[in-house]
């Protein structure tokens, strides 16, 4: 028996970088949203023993370091399980996209080895598995609009939100996730290794939240990654608020919007409108941003020119989705974004139009077949 999965990406409303902690992660603050755009999994068991990975995409592993077969490995023991899983991955999203695909894939395999062995991992069990196998893949057991906190293992459901149109620009180029990190540690004035680092290369590394290799995350945070000066330090200083400072920002900023009524729009927005609008444009629309835009922009200026085209194509809203390399712009009707992805294309980027999947409409959708 095969199960085919649609495995759909997600898109960052506003992401806060805190401190490094003793694990080498990064506390941070977001509110992740599902969309409709996904790749496609299919599980299926055979007899025999082993997971097998397929995948056409060259840029995806299909070895133990693949994130599905992390998750399944651990899936099989918790339900004492036997068998050769077979995971086929047709990639539609992109790769080092910041759409979290390689979670989503992993959770779709979880999902989909339950539906082939007619057996289920208990909801506590299946959440504690994905956090162990990266920060990301507990979002895509919940769906829809999903506030993320902690290291973004933690997550919490938040409204069902209506569904919004959305451009999503992916630009050719990869940014990679630990790269990212260690630029904005650098912009804060860390620039060296911290306990986090030296304890991963005690435990050998492993794959991050993102599908990245630890190892590369220790590479990126070596000092021959540019120390910074004094001056510059002192520079970044200015430029760059204290990690808790910004948190905290972010926090009170979603706690308001979350004590307003379901129906409208945050107070101070709708007296400067007068009008509601739907809840996800009016969140994005009081200020919150994408920590990484301050790292990922000036190494790829590229993605800063992509913003900008968005914007000029009409989006409400633009942002950088994760570390990136995906774009996203909220649209006030489909019209609206498809006719904008259209002219995007015509400038020579790579867009498509979709929308914001709820959850209970990520639910509905995700067994394919």
């Amino acid at each position: 028996m095969t199960v085919t999965m649609r495995s759909f990406g997600k898109i960052n409303l506003g992401l806060r970088i805190g401190a490094e902690r003793g694990d080498g992660f990064h506390e941070l603050l977001t509110v992740y949203q599902t969309i409709a755009l996904h790749d496609v999994i299919r599980v299926s068991v055979k007899r025999g023993s082993g997971i097998e990975i397929r995948c056409a995409d060259p840029r995806v592993p299909t070895d133990a370091t693949n994130t599905c077969f992390r998750i399944v490995e651990k899936a099989m023991q918790a339900l004492r399980a036997k068998g050769l899983v077979v995971i086929e991955i047709e990639k539609r999203l992109p790769v080092q996209g910041g759409m979290g695909g390689a979670s989503s894939n992993a959770v779709a395999s979880l999902l989909g080895l339950e539906r082939a062995l007619r057996r289920k991992v208990t909801v506590a069990e299946k959440l504690r598995i994905a956090a162990e196998v990266g920060s990301d893949l507990p979002l895509f057991l919940v769906g829809g609009t999903v506030l993320g906190v902690g290291r973004g293992e933690q997550v919490y459901p938040l409204e069902d939100f209506p569904a919004v149109a959305c451009v999503v620009v992916t630009p050719e180029v990869g940014v990679s996730t630990p790269k990212a990190f260690a630029a904005w540690d650098r912009l804060c004035g860390i620039g060296m290794r911290g306990a986090g680092a030296l304890a991963r290369e005690r435990t050998g590394g492993s794959l991050d939240a993102r599908g990245q290799d630890q190892a590369g995350l220790r590479r990126a945070g070596q000092p021959g990654a540019a120390v910074p000066t004094q001056a510059e330090s002192e520079s970044a200083k200015l430029t760059v608020g204290k990690a808790s400072d910004r948190m905290n920002e972010l926090g009170r900023g979603l706690s308001a919007w979350l004590s307003e009524p379901y129906s409208g729009a945050p107070s101070d927005f709708l007296a400067r409108r007068g009008r509601a609008e739907n809840h996800l444009l009016a969140l994005v629309r009081t200020g919150i941003e994408n920590d990484f835009e301050q790292v990922v922009f000036p190494e790829y200026p590229e993605l800063s020119d992509g913003k900008r085209a968005l914007l000029r194509a009409g989006a409400n809203y633009a942002s950088l989705s994760g570390s990136g390399s995906t774009l996203y712009g909220l649209f006030t009707s489909r019209a609206a974004a498809v006719q904008a992805a259209a002219r995007l294309r015509k400038q020579g980027w790579t867009a498509q139009a979709t929308v914001t999947l709820p959850r209970r409409a990520y639910w509905r959708r995700i067994v394919a077949g």
